[in-house]
């Protein structure tokens, strides 16, 4: 590469403009750390007027993107639009078949179109960087296709959420129910105004999409994520957590099992020992499991202006100094298929929470229904009777190891029961080696 490495820019919101501030602020250290400098020479935005503080004097602007992605002046094509289609996905194809490395933060560009774009990158003798686009200022991706290349893994378990994290820590800390929490999210720009991306789990699942590829080795499967967001925990079911001893956190899961890779983003149980359950607010954490190194948790911000810049011009360093890997960690065509692990057969520990009218006779019920799918009980918890006779009380059944399926085949039969007012609840619990 030349002794200028020369960077265009499309897309200059919060992240964008950042990344080029660093790449103005931290010039020289750059230049050090690279041997060659790196230089921001075209950019690309909807509002050219808008103040992004800094200057736009001198560079080179383009009204479409795609125009930016084909300028053959431009060494490496920074893609922060957004999105898993449509112009960001026009722009990144087109740099990539001109020739030109792609450095993203778009996490629904690689989790979707990841696939094809590393077999085009592999075909053009480039690569796509996307540290940004997990885990925010967590070199996590790094950690997978570099730091640990060595180790099979086995598992990876993240917090890859924090606006989730943010609401489910703030119920606990102050009993507060989920939207009166999320409101106040959105008040301190922690959460859109549209929430649905982050509450109902599906940004985390293209975060684990990814990791699960790196982590792997196979295609890159979205489709396979079992994805259930945070919606309905209540905090009545954050307090009898706290009371058995577990913390809820909305973890991405992805492990190694001898039916194939079990991926699910969902909210579970962890204990409290645990050092992923202590990670708090909008804080990020990945835990990784290798065969050689055991468990690696890495921790840090996940999102913003500053930390999702960092990531970014961290990819920028690595490609200017012509330090490159595979997309995926292994060539495209060597990228093995996702065998999908059933989740019915998954094992493990359950946090089933009933109301039920406070009558003779139900909890004898409900005990013969779990014996009958071969569930067995490892403690309950049931606070006193009803205020009132035949009023209605919480019991919480924390059930010993067993199937997905048998576990899922019992509480659709307590569900049915005339005692319950109000569907049962039921977690996982999970627990690691971290």
């Amino acid at each position: 590469m030349k002794d200028v490495v020369k960077i265009g820019v499309a897309g200059l919101g919060t992240v964008g403009a950042g990344t080029v501030k660093l790449l103005s602020e931290h010039r020289d250290i750059l230049t050090d750390r690279s041997g060659r400098q790196i230089v921001v020479t075209a950019v690309s935005a909807r509002d050219r007027t808008r103040d992004r503080g800094f200057s736009t004097d001198g560079l080179t602007w383009y009204e479409d993107a795609r125009d930016l992605a084909a300028d053959k002046d431009v060494d490496i094509l920074v893609e922060l639009i957004g999105g898993s289609d449509g112009i960001a996905y026009d722009v990144c194809k087109t740099a990539l078949e001109n020739g030109k490395h792609v450095v993203t933060a778009n996490k629904a560009l690689i989790a979707l179109k990841g696939a094809e774009l590393a077999q085009i990158a592999d075909a053009n003798k480039v690569t796509i960087a996307y540290e940004a686009a997990v885990a925010g200022g967590i070199p996590v991706v790094k950690a997978l296709r570099e730091g640990l290349a060595g180790n099979a893994i086995s598992r990876v378990t993240g917090i890859l959420n924090g606006t989730c994290n943010f609401i489910l820590t703030t119920m606990r800390e102050q009993g507060r129910d989920f939207a009166d929490v999320l409101a106040e999210a959105q008040k301190l720009g922690y959460a859109e105004s549209d929430p649905t991306f982050d509450v109902d789990g599906i940004d985390a699942a293209h975060k684990l999409a990814i990791l699960a590829s790196l982590a792997f080795g196979v295609e890159v499967d979205f489709d396979a994520v079992a994805v259930e967001g945070i919606r309905s925990v209540s905090a009545l079911d954050i307090q009898l957590a706290e009371e058995l001893g577990y913390r809820i956190k909305l973890l991405g899961i992805a492990k190694q099992t001898p039916e194939g890779i079990e991926q699910r983003v969902s909210p579970v149980m962890v204990d409290r020992s645990t050092q992923i359950s202590k990670v708090e607010g909008v804080f990020n954490a990945v835990a990784l499991e290798g065969d050689y190194v055991g468990p690696v948790v890495l921790q840090g911000r996940g999102a913003g202006e500053r930390p999702t810049a960092s990531a970014v011009v961290a990819d920028i360093v690595d490609i200017a100094a012509g330090r490159t890997a595979p997309v995926f960690g292994v060539p495209a065509e060597r990228l093995k298929k996702n065998v999908r692990a059933s989740l019915e057969k998954h094992v493990g520990a359950y946090y089933l929470r009933l109301m039920v009218w406070d009558r003779p006779g139900v909890m004898a019920k409900v005990t013969a229904t779990l014996a009958q799918h071969g569930v067995s009980m490892a403690s309950m918890i049931q606070h006193g009777r009803a205020e009132t006779e035949g009023g209605v009380v919480p019991v919480v059944i924390v059930a010993h190891e067993t199937t997905e399926a048998a576990m899922s085949g019992a509480v659709e039969d307590i569900a049915a029961f005339e005692s319950n007012s109000q569907p049962p609840v039921l977690m996982r619990i999970e627990s690691f080696a971290s």
